[in-house]
């Protein structure tokens, strides 16, 4: 857990050999309170990020047609070959949980007409992706993304623009340490013959790499370049590169990016090593990097995608987004000791002794929570000690304590918790004590 959780959990008795039947399936996780407060404060600053850049949030269902994951993603990437949960419906059509969000909001583009209702479309989304991999540190078969698409538009300055979207939800969330790096991977004019280019010098040196990487040499050799194995990268480190190979519509993009990107004071680091494990990416790719994430260490990676929508049945439209994992930035939100802490407790503890004090109790806590006043008490008939201790516990600001005694005299002992004071006060001045 990212938090202890300090509420109180009611005591279970259990046969001490009694084993739990059902568990989460592996690869999931189930956050818990205590946890669920930083991902709410997470989602909240990302929207309000979102808002500020002119975003709107855009929902899509967790699953789709497999043919638009395969088609977009690209049959021989990981994703689509090995880690797609998969499954065939009653009505025998293949369907598939989404590994990815770019497909399925480009699917919702062009289905609702969004094209109609302006020239430029900003969409962002925050939901679980699914993946059948190998569990790890911030890598987790149910995991969450949050991303942007900005659909319309092939100006270098949107590049920019989306970048510093996803450089501005770090800084708002209080990360300092990340990077960018950045590169072009050209377009289908000039990446052919570089293709040809890398394929030739790593054939040549095929017995130097790794096994996963030899079977990547004909169907995908690009992403030898950006393999972590150790003999790859050695293989690879005089490997031409395809920014020095880029047409001159794709080597003026990248200029005018990296001339943005400097204008703007933003760091940046030219990687030609960098082409992004997917396969629709055309000229600007990029990758936002955090040391407190060790070896694996994506924060967010994104680019551009000018051929896509046509590929997918609409019309030719240009295209730039990025994703970020949710996980893997809380981590890193963690090891800097940035994360919130638990959201406050109730404001007001109402501590209850007898049932005409419980019924008032409850009536008065009704009341209080319908004008805005988080208001707690106790519903497990425990002693005014017990109910103490677990205002304590909840962290309420202050415990009214009713009984007999109090209702009969129409006043009641109100409790700071922080510095102990105590005030008499009557039921019609219980509600300017709260702030």
């Amino acid at each position: 857990m990212i938090f202890p959780y300090i509420g109180a959990h009611p005591t279970i008795t259990t046969d001490p050999s009694e084993r739990v039947k059902y568990r989460s399936i592996k690869g999931t996780k189930d956050i818990l309170p205590g946890d669920v407060e930083a991902w709410q404060h997470l989602e909240r600053t990302i929207q309000e990020v979102m808002q500020t850049y002119q975003y709107r949030e855009i929902r899509t269902p967790a699953f789709e047609s497999t043919a638009l994951f395969s088609r977009s993603i690209g049959e021989l990437t990981d994703i689509v070959s090995k880690e797609m949960y998969t499954f065939i419906d009653r009505s025998q059509e293949s369907l598939t949980l989404r590994p990815e969000g770019t497909a399925a909001v480009l699917r919702s583009y062009i289905q609702n007409s969004l094209a109609d209702t302006s020239p430029l479309t900003k969409l962002y989304y925050i939901g679980p992706m699914f993946r059948q991999e190998r569990p790890q540190a911030g890598r987790l078969r149910q995991f969450h993304q949050y991303g942007a698409e900005v659909i319309g538009g092939q100006d270098p300055i949107l590049d920019a623009d989306i970048i510093h979207l996803a450089l501005q939800v770090n800084r708002a969330l209080g990360l300092h340490q990340f990077s960018l790096r950045v590169n072009s991977v050209g377009c289908e004019r000039c990446r052919p013959a570089y293709r040809t280019i890398l394929t030739t010098f790593l054939a040549e040196r095929t017995a130097e790499l790794s096994d996963e990487s030899k079977a990547r040499l004909e169907l995908n050799p690009l992403r030898v370049l950006d393999s972590k194995d150790e003999r790859d990268r050695k293989a690879t480190a005089k490997a031409p590169l395809m920014k020095d190979h880029l047409c001159a519509e794709c080597r003026t993009h990248f200029e005018q990016l990296q001339e943005i990107l400097r204008h703007t004071g933003t760091p940046f680091e030219v990687d030609g090593r960098l082409v992004r494990g997917l396969d629709y990416y055309t000229k600007t790719a990029f990758e936002i990097t955090s040391p407190l994430l060790g070896a694996q260490d994506a924060l967010a990676g994104g680019g551009r995608y000018d051929l896509l929508i046509e590929q997918l049945g609409g019309k030719p439209t240009p295209a730039v987004g990025f994703a970020a994992g949710v996980e893997r930035l809380l981590i890193a939100l963690s090891k800097q000791n940035s994360l919130p802490g638990i959201s406050p407790g109730p404001r007001l503890y109402i501590v209850a002794l007898g049932d005409a004090a419980r019924q008032w109790a409850f009536r008065k806590a009704l009341e209080l929570r319908n004008k805005g006043y988080a208001v707690e008490m106790d519903f497990l008939g425990r002693s005014i000690k017990a109910q103490m201790r677990d205002a304590n516990r909840s962290q309420a600001t202050r415990v009214l304590v009713v009984g007999d005694n109090e209702l009969a005299q129409g006043s009641f002992q109100l409790k700071e918790m922080a510095s102990g004071q105590e005030t008499v006060v009557s039921e019609s001045q219980i509600e300017s004590h709260l702030g």
